[in-house]
C-alpha cells in the first residue's frame, strides 16, 4: 500500500511540476497555455506561477518518499487541483491548451483522492 501512495504522489507531483517550464519565458508559457504572454505584468505573474506549481511538485513528489509529508502534500494537492478544476468549471469557453489542464488535473485528483483513502486506511484506528 505504501508503494502505491508514493506512486500516485510521485504523478500528482509529476503534472505539478510541468508547469516549471514557464519559467524559460513568454514562448514556453504560450506552448503550454495557447495565449499570449507578450506584456511583461503577467508575464512575471506566470512565471511566479511556475515557482510555485514547482514548489507544490517537489513536495508530493519529496513526500513520496518521506510519510511525515504526505498528509501536508495532499492536502496542497487537493486544495491546487479542486480549486482549479471548480474555476474551470465556473469559467465557459476556455481553449484547447487549457482543456489540456484541466485533464491533467482531473488525473492528479484522481490520484491524490485514491492516496489520500489509502492512506487512511493505513493509519492505524485511534484507541478510545
Amino acid at each position: 500500500m505504501d508503494k502505491l501512495i508514493s506512486a500516485l504522489l510521485i504523478v500528482a507531483g509529476i503534472i505539478h511540476l510541468l508547469p516549471v517550464s514557464g519559467l524559460l519565458g513568454a514562448e514556453r508559457l504560450a506552448t503550454l497555455y495557447g495565449l499570449s504572454f507578450s506584456e511583461p505584468n503577467l508575464l512575471l505573474l506566470m512565471r511566479h506561477r511556475a515557482v510555485l506549481f514547482g514548489l507544490l511538485g517537489a513536495l508530493l513528489v519529496w513526500a513520496a518518499f518521506r510519510p511525515a509529508l504526505q498528509s501536508a502534500a495532499m492536502l496542497g494537492g487537493l486544495v491546487s487541483v479542486l480549486s482549479f478544476l471548480l474555476l474551470a468549471w465556473i469559467t465557459p469557453g476556455y481553449n484547447a491548451a487549457l482543456r489540456k489542464v484541466v485533464f491533467a488535473d482531473w488525473v492528479a485528483l484522481a490520484c491524490l483522492a485514491l492516496a489520500v483513502v489509502l492512506w487512511l486506511l493505513r493509519r492505524p484506528a485511534s484507541a478510545g
